[in-house]
């Protein structure tokens, strides 16, 4: 950690890489942690995360939490994914709670944002099988009745909405304007009767995400989350908010695979010497780090101007530090494959994992060539 960080910041911080260490330090451990890797999010070292109290960081002080910066909701992503931590519920979850956070009513808070804190996972559910990238293209009715409001429709890639205990659900609930309006936020608690949650296959036999299907799903009135026909507007000032978790993640698992290949090509030895002093590596290796120093000054740049701003929408920083943390993650695991040749496929070594996971970096939560074209605009192109 810089000395840009406070004392207590950098304190934060080892404390919970000396947590991964003790909890998941070995990939026997990790295994045994994920069923071999299957299952990316583990209940029980998430449930240790939240005695610690580390889940409500961002959560208001009157629901349990710490009303922390974004700067250390950055710290405790970017450590948990360097020591490989296996939470993979937190990103959704965080994500999910700010939408709460900022537009949920005073019972909806109480069950969602205490939730978190405690360690309960969250899901949000706004893509489609014809509304991806564009969002606003989404089908999926939400017609109001003398009983509340009736759900049909399909969502799909929705992650962790199998372990969760709640989804935000994004639906149409007027088509007489354009595809940006007529959108509303829906509060559903998981086993709500009409709803199907269906796992869909990944690469390396992951369980992770998902396919809803909502059936004549009956939700009360008091189920929308914020304006009814203001969805999409209350999605855009959350994405600042999102796209700096992931950022931060793929900040910590690029730092991770860094630090996985070096020491691998400090070991490797070929032709009598470690293959790192081999100057076709070790060019390699210091334009990665040069590369990770640049994303992590990124990051954290945007984490303190969002604190510093609270209202403030970031379009460009925040689209930015998405675009080049997860490429770079994808940029440092791809090189490390290589550089490890048949070792970085094989399982003995986390290197394969790392292209797994940085390969989808750059797709969800907006590929990068969304995050291209979002910066691109704010230049008035």
């Amino acid at each position: 950690m810089g000395t840009e960080f406070t004392q207590e910041q950098q304190d934060f911080a080892a404390a919970v890489t000396d947590f991964a260490k003790r909890v998941a330090g070995t990939r026997d451990r990790r295994d045994e942690l994920t069923d071999h890797d299957e299952h990316q999010h583990n209940p029980g070292v998430y449930a240790a995360m939240a005695e610690l109290g580390w889940l409500g960081l961002t959560v208001p002080e009157e629901y349990g939490g710490s009303d922390a910066t974004l700067v250390d909701m950055c710290i405790l992503l970017e450590e948990s994914m360097r020591g490989m931590l296996p939470i993979g519920a937190i990103g959704p979850t965080l994500i999910t709670g700010g939408a709460y956070a900022n537009y949920g009513t005073a019972a909806q808070q109480e069950t969602v944002l205490r939730g978190i804190v405690r360690g309960a996972s969250q899901s949000i559910s706004m893509s489609e099988p014809e509304a991806g990238s564009d969002v606003g293209n989404l089908s999926t009715r939400a017609e109001r009745t003398a009983d509340g409001w009736l759900i049909n429709g399909q969502k799909t890639w929705c992650s962790n909405a199998h372990i969760s205990e709640n989804i935000l659900l994004v639906a149409r609930t007027d088509r007489s304007g354009g595809k940006h309006e007529g959108l509303t936020m829906f509060h559903v608690p998981a086993g709500t009767p009409g709803l199907t949650i269906n796992p869909i296959e990944l690469m390396g036999n992951q369980r992770e995400t998902n396919d809803l299907f909502f059936t004549d799903c009956l939700l009360p009135a008091d189920a929308v989350v914020g304006e009814v026909g203001n969805g999409w507007r209350q999605l855009m000032t959350g994405l600042n908010f999102e796209r700096l978790i992931l950022a931060a993640m793929s900040l910590g698992a690029a730092e991770r695979a860094f630090e996985d290949l070096l020491g691998f090509v400090t070991q490797r030895k070929q032709f009598g010497r470690a293959i790192g002093t081999f100057q076709a590596l070790r060019h390699r290796i210091a334009d990665l780090a040069t590369e990770i120093e640049c994303t992590k000054l990124l990051v954290y740049s945007v984490a303190r101007e969002a604190d510093r701003n609270p209202g403030r929408m970031l379009p460009r920083e925040a689209s930015m530090a998405k675009l080049k943390a997860t490429e770079t993650s994808k940029r440092v695991a791809l090189e490390g494959m290589q550089m490890m040749g048949g070792y970085g496929y094989a399982r003995e070594f986390d290197m394969e994992k790392h292209v797994r996971g940085a390969l989808v970096s750059t797709i969800f939560g907006g590929t990068s060539e969304i995050q291209r074209d979002i910066i691109g605009k704010t230049y008035g192109l």
